[in-house]
Formats: structure tokens, C-alpha cells, sequence
């Protein structure tokens, strides 16, 4: 029987006791140093470094985080005129 079902839903979480393990002990430190304000600081800074500076480094990171990632694209060209089964070779070995 499969029971993934069970994972985190009606009433079976995957967090014992209200503890999320899986949270990052450094994440938490870092939320403790600095707030918003500070982060705020931080995107304004790569900004000007970025404009001022014409820092390709700073503006790819704050392009990042304002943007997000660019997904990756891969290029898929199929020829038309290429046939992949025949009937001589139905498994197109």
C-alpha cells in the first residue's frame, strides 16, 4: 500500500512536536543579525554598484533577486524529413 498519502496532510505532519528540523540552524542567525531594513540596504547597495560602478557581478545578482533566476533553455531541433521507425527497422536501431 502507498503511503506517501499520509505525509503531511489530515492531521500526519511531517514536523515532530511543532520543531521543523529541516530548518536551517545559519538561516536562523541570519534572520537574528539583520530585518528588512538591513536587506533593504544590502539590494539598494548591489543597485547603485551595479549603475554607478558599471559592475556587471553586483547587477547580475541583483538582477537575480529582483527578476529571479533565468530558467534554462534548451534548443530542440527535430528535421522533418528524418524518419525515426521504418518498416524494415520498427525499433529505430
Amino acid at each position: 500500500m502507498d503511503k506517501r498519502k499520509n505525509n503531511g496532510n489530515k492531521g500526519h505532519s511531517t514536523k515532530s512536536n511543532g520543531v521543523d528540523k529541516r530548518r536551517n540552524q545559519y538561516k536562523e542567525a541570519i534572520e537574528q543579525a539583520g530585518g528588512v531594513k538591513d536587506v533593504v540596504k544590502v539590494l539598494k547597495m548591489l543597485f547603485t554598484k551595479a549603475t554607478m560602478d558599471s559592475d556587471t557581478t553586483a547587477a547580475k545578482i541583483y538582477l537575480e533577486y529582483y527578476l529571479g533566476k533565468p530558467r534554462e533553455t534548451k534548443d530542440l531541433n527535430i528535421i522533418a524529413e528524418q524518419k525515426l521507425f521504418s518498416k524494415e527497422n520498427p525499433t529505430g536501431e
